[in-house]
């Protein structure tokens, strides 16, 4: 951001209005009148306007770049220039004259042009008037707010369509046709909203406040509003701090620790806060030139600076701080007033808050791209084998038998050469009919082996709609459904509940389940072997079971003082060679050798091992979640932290690779990676994305590689119960848990949800995605589980 001019005026500009367009700027001068500068030639004298005879109090500029218009207003008039055509009034010693559209309306406090200039929305304290600078008439007057208005904008790709906004905290969707409000918001903040802005790409209407708050909503049809999410900017602010700090530390270069002071050193001084008011919302469009350059983001403009937006993500991207600029004579913005996008700049023209002056500042777009986090290169995939030393490459020894038999000794030997014998039948009874020959037997043909195609694997069908469609419904009488997974072949599922036990149901939920009973306590988490003979359930009475199909006892049993924190997470891990689990701030490594066979003299002696490969304590005081990728080869374990980071564990060096600090504002309590399906093929980089979700956080979806935050999903509500999510094995769909009895699907490219499934009795809290075919279970706090389906799939 460079200063290009810099004016002082004859009086105090903040809070009033000012206009900048590509080609000219304007300001009042002496109260009344108005001085054009031509942006192209600064050193060209001012085009001097006069005609108002009150105060001029708001300015615009209209959207077409021939004819140039700009509406001013007083009290007593609003009229219209024709900016260029008054230019050449003054070059043949005219006197420049405009259009009265107005006349005697009162103060204006905000003008807008509709996109084709063809109207204008001036409003007033009590009232919008609609303008027609053609006609010179009023089309409309619209009143209805119960505070004085702030603002007013025409919808982009509906000009029917008016938006205000108002000091009563709340705005509203007037339609001009039938001069109607036909949707109203609740009251958003405590302060007044200030300003609105349209982002025609996603539908969305973006609505800012005096005191930094942003609300998003997206626009449907029939004017349905639906909030996507509310940004504060003061904690966007102090989390886009914490994370240079973060970046300044793991850069160990002389540049980035003198940035890690300034960052200091500011935060120092930033001790007593200041309101951040939203003066200026608006979205510069899509430069090619720059890679990739997402068309989510948006910029804000306050006080002390202005403020890149990535709203896919719900962070800061970049922070332009006035006072961080020594060539800049600004320190504190009064008002903005932005011009489109030109040839990769954008001009901006800001008032002093304090002081009579203006400055015209350009900005680079390229100086708004977002910034990378230094850690790149991180995959699930492995880049090279194991290390000689890691401790991947454990082997179980097994012992040998302690009486081995000598060599020599004669084995027992049977008796006959085949393993049954025809009795002699003494203890029969006596024949009764002899033999008679059947003379008109026919022959039997063979039965013929048909296929079995269920158990034939079938694609998943990507393509599919998402599961919506309620088939199954099942009652465990108010059982908490605490967590769920489908087998990996998709034909049973585990259900880990409030009562201590462990379920096993087909998928659809048909027949009785198989019970299995050990813990003491809840069974927090369940997870299956990828050969699908052994599962393993945790509990919070500090155990870990693993169980087979063959037996309603556990294989093995990891408890007895093993563990002084509750386990967090427990699964199988690298190709089933291991047992991860999470418990305490250490990561525990174990392997593990099942024999189900039992002596009937020592039956209670359970003759399967394990043993312990590693334990690698992270930086964080407690486990919260844990996650790793089974169905392949992979070093990479996620670990979510009391201290709500999130850190990349490399099991094959045994260290933290990356951490990302103040992930979320509240300890992490379930993290989800997209692990695909035997049954659909993915990206090899989809699978570095993965899911955390936080209490009154909301869901958030990372990229490994960058280990940047690049989605977040907010329409559902978690206030209190660890609500859960889950991936669909084709990566398209997002399923999660929330506490308004509802289960919500989002499009994983877009953060407004897709569906929202009903009926639910109470908070679901467990999802899980069939990995065979497109289906979806859900549990819930009460103890239902329901099964949704897709409309292709027949019932």
């Amino acid at each position: 951001m460079k200063e290009k001019l810099s004016l002082i005026c004859d009086r105090l500009l903040s809070h009033q209005q000012i206009a900048c367009c590509q080609l000219f700027f304007g300001i009042p001068h002496h109260g009344k009148d108005l001085l054009i500068y031509n942006i192209l030639d600064l050193q060209q004298k001012p085009l001097l306007l006069i005609g108002h005879h009150g105060v001029v109090s708001a300015m615009t500029f209209g959207n077409a770049m021939s004819p140039v218009l700009l509406c001013s207003a007083s009290d007593d008039y609003i009229i219209v220039w024709d900016v260029q055509k008054c230019q050449k009034q003054t070059q043949k010693g005219e006197l420049p004259t405009g259009k009265v559209i107005g006349t005697l309306l009162g103060k204006i406090i905000h003008l807008s042009f509709c996109f084709c200039d063809e109207r204008v929305a001036a409003c007033t304290e009590a009232a919008i008037y609609i303008l027609s600078p053609k006609t010179q008439e009023t089309q409309s007057r619209l009143t209805g707010h119960l505070g004085p208005l702030t603002s007013a904008e025409f919808c982009p790709w509906n000009e029917n369509v008016l938006i205000s906004t108002s000091e009563d905290r709340t705005f509203k969707v007037w339609d001009l046709n039938t001069e109607t409000v036909v949707y109203q918001s609740f009251v958003l903040s405590a302060f007044p909203l200030l300003n609105v802005m349209f982002l025609e790409s996603e539908r969305f209407l973006i609505v800012g406040s005096a005191d930094g708050q942003v609300f998003c909503y997206s626009i449907g049809d029939n004017h349905k509003f639906s909030p996507v999410t509310k940004l504060d900017l003061q904690k966007l602010e102090k989390r886009y701090k914490v994370q240079r700090r973060n970046m300044s530390h793991e850069a160990g270069n002389s540049r980035s620790l003198q940035q890690h002071k300034e960052v200091g050193e500011s935060s120092t001084e930033d001790k007593v806060e200041t309101s951040k008011p939203i003066l200026a919302l608006f979205c510069p469009l899509r430069n090619k030139n720059i890679n990739e350059i997402d068309n989510s983001w948006f910029c804000i403009g306050s006080s002390d600076g202005l403020y890149v937006v990535d709203l896919a993500t719900s962070e800061l991207s970049k922070v332009l701080f006035f006072k961080e600029i020594s060539s800049l004579s600004i320190n504190m913005a009064g008002a903005w007033s932005i011009s489109p996008k030109f040839e990769n700049t954008m001009l901006v023209l800001v008032s002093s808050l304090f002081t009579p002056r203006v400055a015209l500042m350009e900005m680079c777009l390229g100086d708004l791209e977002k910034i990378e986090n230094g850690d790149e290169g991180l995959s699930v995939f492995p880049s090279s084998p194991p290390l000689h030393r890691s401790s991947l490459n454990t082997e179980l020894k097994m012992k040998e038998p302690s009486n081995p038999k000598k060599k020599g000794s004669v084995q027992e030997q049977p008796l006959v050469f085949h393993s049954k014998v025809k009795s002699s039948g003494y203890t029969s009874s006596p024949r009764q009919v002899m033999f008679s020959p059947k003379t008109n037997a026919q022959k039997k043909s063979p039965p013929k082996k048909s296929k079995n195609v269920s158990s034939l694997h079938t694609d998943y069908p990507a393509e599919d709609a998402a599961p919506t469609i309620p088939c199954t419904d099942l009652s465990l009488v108010n059982n908490q459904v605490l967590c769920l997974q489908h087998s990996g072949d998709g034909k049973q599922i585990l259900c880990g509940l409030e009562d201590n036990s462990v379920l096993m149901y087909k998928s659809r939920l048909t027949g009785k389940p198989k019970i299995f009973i050990g813990h003491d306590k809840p069974v927090r988490s369940v997870s299956w072997s990828l050969s699908r003979q052994y599962w393993l359930s945790a509990s919070e009475d500090l155990s870990l079971r693993m169980w087979t199909h063959c037996s309603s006892e556990p294989a093995i049993v990891m408890g007895d003082g093993m563990f002084s924190k509750p386990i967090r997470g427990a699964q199988f891990y690298y190709l089933d060679k291991f047992v991860l689990l999470g418990s305490g701030p250490s990561l525990h490594l174990y392997l593990y050798n099942v024999d189900v066979t039992s002596d009937d003299i020592k039956r209670y002696h359970r003759r399967s091992v394990f043993k312990l490969a590693t334990r690698l304590k992270t930086s964080s005081t407690e486990i919260t979640a844990m996650s790793a990728i089974n169905d392949f080869l992979s070093y990479i374990v996620l670990v979510c932290g009391s201290d709500r980071s999130i850190q990349v564990v490399d099991m094959n060096r045994g260290g933290v690779a990356s951490t990302m600090a103040e992930a979320h504002s509240r300890s992490i309590h379930c993290i989800t990676q997209n692990k695909g399906s035997r049954f659909c093929t993915q990206t090899s980089d989809s699978y570095n994305l993965f899911l955390t979700s936080a209490i009154t956080d909301g869901l958030k979806l990372w990229d490994l590689r960058t280990m940047r935050c690049v989605r977040r999903y907010d329409s559902h509500v978690i206030r209190c119960h660890p609500c859960f999510s889950s991936i669909s094995p084709c990566g398209r769909f997002i399923a999660t848990g929330s506490e308004d009895n509802c289960a919500y699907i989002y499009d994983i490219r877009s953060s407004l949800h897709l569906h929202k499934l009903h009926r639910h009795t109470d908070t679901v809290l467990s999802v899980s995605f069939n990995p065979a075919k497109p289906e979806l279970l859900t549990g819930t706090l009460d103890g239902k589980l329901r099964l949704f389906q897709t409309n292709s799939r027949p019932d």
